[in-house]
């Protein structure tokens, strides 16, 4: 923009009268150029720029022409034909109105935090139905080792589960377990007991000592990251469908226990990325609320038989960090982040909007080298989807003059008056071997497709949850997201695999390896 806020806000008809002519013509070139620019980023739509298909309007379509609020006959905004019923009118006091001073409110009264004395307490009701009877019984004597199977057993405490189990018959049913836990007394005189497992891991309850069993708790994560149900709208589908009554705080504690359950996988996520042949990479902004006034974005990378996710800054650090050994093909898009990689690809996608966005344009230029753009684009796509067709070889010195010619353009146009031409220009200067690499070996892929299909489900996900609270709770997303989408990549389920997870977790046992 040529003239700033501050500029605009001391312009006005006084101002402009005491203008001469010359003034006033380069004025109006300045205010010319700033409403091309304007219309410019107001006609940008998921077509012709980097913003997202989500950022359209609900109801245009993939194929429609995004609606303009100008674009109306009569030349009105959409609110401009209501009529103002307001305007114009006082609000006159009647005779009877007391115009003296308000009278005072009255003071709130104090009372203190927590339970009222007397009023009505609430606690869990047992359940009405008892499938299974689970005991849990000392198999010998803690101090002298005897065996105690012959001995007389008292329950001494017990805890109810509630558990979503896979019949002999392949359905599913919901299960509720009584667990009694027992105490014998030895011939030594030592009383041993059986107890539960119980631990507290990063704050989040851990041990085996609990209401929720695994395969419900599998079953409240499928809800809540695949199905995108909130913690109410989950408590309320178990209550009305299958009899459950769980509270928000057990459906929220169980998420993080799952995502505290699969910390050991990620070792493992990130060995089977740096041996990958060719990696997408992709980010979108997350929101977290204990992040204050710090950008994070949700990073993936994605192979064939892995995909991780990462909650992080959207600087060099995560990409140096995980990507510092690996040697295969990164498909990404022109972010900075990646550019330290030499053997890298660009998405011609992105390329192919911006060049569209300029054919849009009200510059001349910019038409001329957009509509050039999408002509080598077209020419060059076609070439490398003939060449797939037939043994992979290259097809670079078949378009080496016509290469060299574009590059000539571009370094022509990075000097040009026009803010995105000059930027495209350049963008395709600073890449320039990731992206034409493509043409020494037609079977890479042209687009990042791949990356941003990974992400779609959870940009969804964002809209609905508007992103996470904690650092914890980003950090389990993430690693829950992983672990569903690589075991369904590797054609297993993954709720399987994170049901057996969170019981082994509960044992304090490590996971199991992911399913290959």
């Amino acid at each position: 923009m040529k003239l700033s806020d501050h500029s605009l806000r001391q312009l006005d008809t006084t101002y402009l009268d005491g203008l001469d002519e010359e003034a006033l013509r380069l004025l109006s070139a300045k205010l010319l150029e700033d409403l091309k620019e304007a219309r410019e980023r107001l006609n940008q739509n998921s077509r012709n720029s980097s913003r997202p298909p989500s950022s359209e309007a609900p109801w245009v379509g993939p194929d429609d022409e995004p609606i303009s609020v100008y674009d109306k006959a009569d030349g009105k905004t959409v609110n401009e034909d209501e009529e103002d019923t307001t305007s114009g009118k006082e609000e006159v006091p009647s005779e009877n109105a007391d115009t003296s001073c308000p009278p005072e409110k009255p003071e709130k009264e104090v009372r203190r935090a927590g339970k009222l004395e007397g009023a009505q307490g609430y606690g869990r009701k047992a359940p009405e139905r008892i499938d299974l009877i689970e005991a849990h019984a000392p198999d010998s004597c803690a101090c002298c080792d005897l065996s105690l199977s012959a001995r007389k057993m008292v329950a001494y405490t017990g805890h109810y589960e509630v558990d979503w189990i896979r019949t002999d018959r392949g359905d599913w049913q919901t299960r509720h377990i009584k667990h009694l836990w027992h105490e014998t007394l030895c011939e030594c005189g030592h009383l041993t007991r059986a107890e539960p497992p119980r631990r507290m891991e990063d704050a989040v309850e851990a041990g085996g000592f609990r209401l929720i069993g695994s395969g419900m708790a599998t079953l409240i994560v499928a809800l809540s990251l695949r199905y995108r149900l909130s913690r109410a709208r989950i408590r309320e589908f178990l209550s009305e469908w299958q009899g459950v009554w769980l509270s928000v705080g057990a459906i929220h504690n169980v998420i993080e226990e799952a995502g505290l359950a699969v910390i050991p996988v990620e070792a493992e996520l990130i060995e089977a990325v740096q041996q990958s042949g060719l990696l997408h990479a992709d980010e979108t902004p997350w929101p977290e609320q204990g992040a204050k006034g710090q950008s994070l974005w949700l990073w993936v990378f994605t192979s064939t038989y892995v995909t991780p996710y990462y909650v992080s800054h959207r600087g060099q650090e995560l990409t140096g960090n995980l990507l510092e050994n690996y040697s295969g093909r990164l498909m990404s898009d022109g972010w900075q982040a990646y550019r330290w990689l030499t053997r890298r690809l660009r998405c011609w996608a992105h390329l192919k909007r911006k060049a569209v966005g300029l054919t849009e344009s009200f510059s001349p230029e910019a038409q001329d080298f957009g509509q050039e753009l999408l002509t080598l684009w077209a020419e060059l796509r076609e070439a490398v989807l003939l060449a797939r067709e037939g043994p992979p070889e290259s097809i670079r010195a078949a378009f080496g003059d016509r290469i060299d010619v574009f590059r000539s353009r571009c370094e022509t146009m990075r000097t040009s008056t026009h803010k995105k031409t000059r930027e495209l220009a350049g963008e395709f200067l600073n890449d320039w071997d990731a992206i034409f690499a493509v043409l020494d070996d037609p079977r890479w892929p042209l687009t990042n497709n791949h990356a941003e299909r990974a992400l779609r489900h959870w940009v969804i996900l964002r809209q609905l949850s508007h992103g996470t609270r904690t650092e914890r709770g980003s950090r389990g997303l993430a690693l829950l997201a992983g672990v569903s989408d690589t075991c369904r990549q590797r054609g297993h389920s993954p709720w399987d695999y994170l049901q057996t997870a969170i019981a082994r977790h509960r044992q304090n046992l490590a996971p199991l390896p992911l399913p290959a």
